[in-house]
């Protein structure tokens, strides 16, 4: 729903009949307005104030978030625009990530149940995704492992890609994988995907994959205590990763090859620690990929490579 970048579909029935005069592109010109004057951060799938109305009103709407402009002038009804007025000043006062107050992310264009036990999914791995991971996978994978799986968004959408391919959703959190299990039960995908609790490969012995994706805690120490409000919502265990960010991925990157098939990839995103990673083993050869919309933070390393430089990793 866009007169600017973003828009919001609608498909099936028009729920927006009543007669109070208010279009959505009114109460949108409202929650933008009023987002624009709070402090709240966007972030959490969105990046504007426009963006961010448009998040918390279409799920009001019943709506999905890709469509065209021509619901802009659609009339509200007066339980629509409470509900929506009512999202609208619980972000503004509670800076609740609008996801959080909706119970639902996108990620791949999928629909994902989160609430606080999990990170909300925006991980640019999404894109690798989308394009299956091409032109780096080397065989079709047969087993997938999603590793530090919050609600499971990146092995689900995998699963999608690679119909043919198992699934493991594995973390720390047992609070996390409940999550992660609502999604598998909702996606029905449930005769391919599993979860796993596991700290890293501990609860993994005798399972090797062709493809291991990790969205791992990487923020240091530093900008854990700058985040703005709205990321302390977010389990802090999905977050934080020691002083300069790296305490989880130096372990995987010590322990993966022995998790990998022969010609497997391990693709690891650690955002803005990909500074202190780089610092830290400037003889590994990552490949940091680069992404249309600007994100980054993403390495690839093949399961050769990791055995050339596991020395460097003790």
């Amino acid at each position: 729903m866009t007169e600017n970048t973003n828009s919001l579909a609608v498909s099936g029935q028009d729920s927006s009949k009543g007669t109070t005069g208010l279009t959505v592109r009114d109460l949108l010109l409202f929650g933008e307005s009023l987002f624009s004057g709070s402090e709240i951060y966007f972030g959490h799938g969105t990046d504007s104030a426009w963006d961010e109305a448009v998040c918390l009103l279409s799920f009001v709407l019943n709506w999905p978030p890709n469509a065209d402009s021509s619901v802009l002038d659609k009339t509200l009804t007066e339980s629509q625009i409470t509900k929506a007025k009512c999202l609208f000043e619980r972000r503004v006062s509670e800076r609740l990530p609008a996801p959080y107050l909706t119970g639902q992310a996108w990620f791949c264009g999928l629909p994902f149940m989160v609430d606080s036990r999990v990170l909300i999914p925006r991980s640019p791995i999404a894109q690798l995704i989308m394009s299956y991971f091409e032109p780096w996978l080397f065989v079709e994978p047969s087993r997938i492992l999603d590793l530090c799986t919050g609600g499971g968004c990146i092995g689900i959408s995998c699963a999608y890609g690679f119909q043919e391919a198992e699934v493991i959703l594995s973390d720390i959190s047992g609070d996390a994988l409940d999550v992660a299990d609502i999604n598998i039960q909702n996606h029905e995908l449930g005769k391919r995907v599993s979860t796993i609790q596991s700290d890293l490969f501990s609860g993994l012995s005798g399972h090797r994959f062709d493809l291991i994706v990790s969205n791992p805690p990487y923020v240091d120490t530093d900008d854990l205590s700058q985040m703005p409000e709205e990321f302390h919502h977010e389990p802090t265990l999905a977050l934080a990763s020691g002083f300069d960010g790296l305490d989880f991925t130096r372990r995987l990157l010590k322990e993966a090859s022995g998790y990998l098939m022969e010609k497997g990839l391990l693709i690891v995103e650690v955002g803005n620690s990909s500074v202190a990673l780089e610092e830290a083993f400037p003889l590994v050869p990552f490949l940091w990929f680069e992404f249309e919309e600007g994100d980054g933070g993403v390495f690839m390393l093949t399961r050769e490579q990791l055995i050339e430089h596991r020395d460097l990793f003790s």
